[in-house]
């Protein structure tokens, strides 16, 4: 993969972007000649890496071959750590994801055991699938917190003065490794996958336990000087003296999160409130967020009234994001996507109310597709990127 040449690449992404082609079309597109195009394609096919999809019907006249990617010239594995569990998934090389697997077991710590630990594991995962790893040509890892991808450096887990994280991975895998923060990684599958929908400009909200954020900006991921861009949750709006995990106070995600939303709950109970998650917590002596949103699906009063506060709040936030960058679309995601229209009426209230109308009115809002499988198919995705170089 190392070894393409500048027209390879061009024709590789035409396809990732708008899927197969004719000869004609790509000459047309890459203003390049008829017979040149005749002889590239053909190099391709020959190595694996494009496949002749027979013909395609027209009004008149000759039908043309077209030609796409061949889904067997490689495969990819997306590898999405949380603290508890890891997702995966795996795609071919058009894209199309083959296998995801949620919730893997796994506790993550920053030491050289975990890392041999879930290394060993994914192996073992994609085995499963019946793929076999000498097929595999890339790997992308998303966490959260900061990464930089360029240097292969997380701020967080795996952390190593030496080595970065990418080449600790490469050593265990023995492939090419991308590591990546989840907000982003969500924010790249969701924007490949959406079609006709997407935008150019668009606003990735990762509405979790945490509050990350992800940036296509002009069709591009937009990562900043130091590839640490994306923390809404840390933008300084909120009057309030919350000490948020960063240590700072009046942090977005202090009032914005599903932290924000566990510490609400508690407070509303110990203060009396009746509420089914009342029950649990006598019960159990805690809460969990689980349960938290188990009772929003439910129709719980208070969770409603919370999450529908949070949503407001996050609102506010996301008001001066879009008077700042313009987006086209803003989509949502994250594990708060449970409350549905409870979290998404208060957002556009909010944006309503606090950002310019002229530059809020093109804004369109969504809740994400892909869900739980987001971060692992960004994954997937951007590691095809960076190893074919487009």
């Amino acid at each position: 993969m190392n070894s393409l040449k500048p027209i390879e690449k061009e024709i590789l992404k035409l396809c990732i972007q708008n899927g197969t082609y004719s000869i004609a079309d790509f000459s047309k597109d890459l203003s390049v000649s008829v017979p040149t195009i005749t002889k590239v394609i053909g190099d391709m096919i020959d190595r694996g890496l494009i496949q002749d999809e027979g013909k395609v019907g027209t009004k008149g006249g000759r039908r043309p071959n077209i030609y796409g990617l061949n889904p067997q010239a490689g495969y990819f594995v997306g590898v999405d750590i949380s603290r508890q569990h890891f997702h995966l998934a795996v795609c071919n090389f058009k894209g199309e994801l083959l296998s995801f697997t949620a919730e893997i077991p796994f506790v993550l710590e920053a030491n050289a055991d975990s890392f041999k630990k879930i290394c060993q594991c994914v192996k073992e995962q994609v085995a499963a699938t019946g793929i076999d790893w000498n097929d595999v040509i890339g790997v992308g890892v998303s966490l959260s917190g900061r990464v930089n991808p360029e240097k292969g450096y997380s701020l967080t887990y795996f952390v190593s003065d030496d080595i970065p994280m990418r080449k600790l991975f490469e050593q265990q895998l023995s492939v090419s490794v991308n590591i990546e923060n989840d907000s982003r990684a969500m924010t790249y599958g969701e924007y490949m996958t959406l079609g006709k929908e997407a935008d150019q400009n668009m606003i990735f909200i990762n509405l979790s336990w945490g509050l990350g954020m992800g940036m296509i900006l002009d069709g591009q991921l937009y990562y900043g000087k130091s590839g640490f861009s994306g923390e809404i949750g840390h933008f300084p709006v909120l009057d309030n003296d919350l000490i948020c995990r960063c240590g700072k106070v009046g942090c977005l995600e202090t009032g914005a999160s599903g932290s924000a939303l566990h510490r609400m709950i508690l407070e509303e109970i110990n203060a009396g409130r009746k509420s089914s998650l009342a029950r649990i917590k006598a019960e159990k002596g805690d809460i969990h967020l689980n349960d938290i949103l188990d009772a929003v699906t439910k129709e719980d009063v208070l969770a409603i009234e919370c999450i529908e506060k949070v949503g407001y709040t996050l609102g506010q936030g996301l008001a001066g994001v879009i008077n700042i960058f313009n987006p086209g679309l803003v989509v949502i995601g994250g594990r708060l996507t449970v409350g549905k229209d409870y979290l998404m009426l208060p957002i556009k209230t909010a944006v309503n109310r606090f950002s310019l109308s002229k530059v809020s009115s093109d804004t369109r809002f969504m809740f994400s597709n892909l869900g739980l499988k987001a971060a692992g198919i960004g994954d997937c995705l951007l590691s095809r990127a960076k190893i074919l170089g487009i």
